[in-house]
């Protein structure tokens, strides 16, 4: 039977214009030009400010004065010509030569992605497989869940991907070469190796059954939960055959050069005495702009009985004042949120120390801006800042505040940055336990747990003391 009654429910929805807007602010500078290139082609009525190049040429000049535009015979009237020393000046200044030869180098991103090529996949399942290793750390290994990763993907591609693809995209990834590529942690690496040379090696079937139950009791030193199951010889001997295996799925020694990576900064950060000053990289809000004029001239020619041509008029109109908005909007919320964090930052901006960093989160900044959790998380994934020490990832800006035994509230970035140095520095064949660390740590003035300790070296993904021990043998 059929009955009819009525609820009340709070539901959160989310418009298409403000997901629209939240891609705007996710789109980092070289997107955003693309995005304002296409844009420009697409509606009529949207114009991009020209700039006088009669300056500009003069002013592009270098300071030897090499003309980029002569003719042959000027050349082959010029006694003092020499082509080797013109195309050095053109290309390369004197202080920037080379010492050494160029050689390109292999990046294990592109390897995987030809292997991709070969492999003659579905368009889709090819285009996130690119997205998944472009994301992968420069150790080989998937650092976000895979329902963090559809969240990305969606809003890149302005369309919606389950987590599913995500999964089955990753799989297909984790087949290539090197082994254990797209693993989520060492022990899912390891996992894949022993996985692999099974059927070459039967010896190999109880380190597999180690790393699949035993890893997080070794790590965490229960050992007497491990001498259960294996004996000391048995232990002996897995512990061999995990010492041969590489816990990253790529090693510093097979890609000895950096992939060649154009970052444009999103953000200048400049210091002037003790204030600090932030500005867009590439303001575009001053240059794009509507041409009211052509908008009043085809909205004039229109017969009123065209109402398709009319409503296209009106819809790409409409569009274009909604573009130039969003671009401007875009702008002043990267500078409301860069300028809160420039802020808390104030100290590791000036200095350029780690050390310095302040804890600081994502609510943090939505709490002192006004905005919301999505829009800080928009504008400042994949964002950099250039300061005068570099160019910075706002990502590694980011980190929980923990107490130590005093009270004193320090960024989980600091402790884990002291931990890496101790461990960094200790004795390869008499490798620190957490125990020890915490003690070090304590007489630079960091009063820890051992528990503290540990969970930042697993989150590094640093090896017990026992597996740095055999690694160094």
């Amino acid at each position: 039977m059929i009955h009819q009654h009525f609820a009340q429910k709070q539901l959160l929805k989310i418009s298409p214009q403000q997901i629209q807007m939240l891609n705007i602010f996710f789109l980092n500078t070289l997107e955003l030009e693309t995005r304002i290139s296409n844009e420009l082609e697409e509606n009529p009525f949207l114009e991009n400010k020209e700039t006088d190049t009669g300056e500009d040429e003069t002013s592009l000049k270098t300071a030897s004065d090499v003309q980029d535009y002569q003719d042959w015979d000027e050349f082959s009237n010029d006694d003092s010509f020499s082509g080797d020393k013109l195309v050095q000046q053109s290309y390369i200044s004197r202080e920037d030569i080379p010492q050494k030869i160029l050689l390109s180098t292999p990046d294990f991103k592109e390897d995987a992605k030809q292997q991709l090529r070969l492999l003659e996949l579905d368009a889709n399942v090819e285009d996130i497989a690119n997205y998944i290793i472009d994301m992968l750390n420069d150790n080989g290994l998937l650092d976000l869940p895979p329902a963090e990763i559809a969240e990305q993907i969606s809003f890149s591609k302005q369309r919606w991907v389950e987590t599913e693809e995500i999964n089955y995209s990753l799989s297909i990834v984790q087949t290539l070469e090197p082994t254990g590529i797209g693993s989520t942690c060492i022990r899912d690496c390891l996992l894949r190796q022993l996985q692999a040379i099974r059927k070459k090696n039967r010896d190999t079937e109880q380190a597999l059954e180690f790393v699949q139950h035993h890893y997080n009791a070794f790590i965490n030193n229960r050992h007497n939960k491990i001498h259960d199951s294996f004996s000391e010889d048995q232990l002996i001997s897995i512990l061999k055959i995990i010492s041969k295996l590489n816990f990253y799925p790529v090693c510093k020694g097979n890609y000895t050069g950096e992939p060649k990576q154009t970052i444009i900064p999103d953000f200048i950060i400049s210091i002037h005495g003790d204030s600090i000053q932030v500005n867009i990289h590439s303001s575009r809000s001053d240059s794009i702009f509507i041409n009211q004029s052509l908008y009043e001239q085809f909205a004039g020619a229109i017969h009123s009985r065209d109402k398709l041509s009319k409503q296209y008029i009106k819809s790409k109109f409409k569009s274009a004042l909604w573009f130039v908005s969003a671009i401007k909007q875009r702008e002043n919320t990267m500078l409301q949120v860069m300028n809160c964090i420039a802020e808390i930052q104030k100290d590791y901006f000036i200095d350029g120390d780690s050390m310095q960093l302040k804890p600081m989160t994502l609510r943090i900044i939505a709490e002192r801006t006004g905005l919301t959790l999505s829009t800080i998380s928009r504008v400042t994934s994949r964002k950099y800042a250039q300061v005068h020490f570099g160019i910075i990832h706002l990502k590694t800006l980011f980190s929980e505040g923990i107490s130590d035994s005093d009270g004193k509230v320090i960024s989980s970035k600091v402790v884990q940055s002291a931990i890496s140095d101790t461990i960094a520095n200790e004795d390869r064949h008499k490798p620190y336990s957490d125990l020890q660390v915490v003690n070090i740590l304590s007489g630079q003035g960091y009063k820890l747990a051992r528990r503290t300790v540990t969970k930042y070296r697993q989150h590094m993904e640093i090896p017990i003391a026992q597996v740095r021990g055999i690694l160094a043998k």
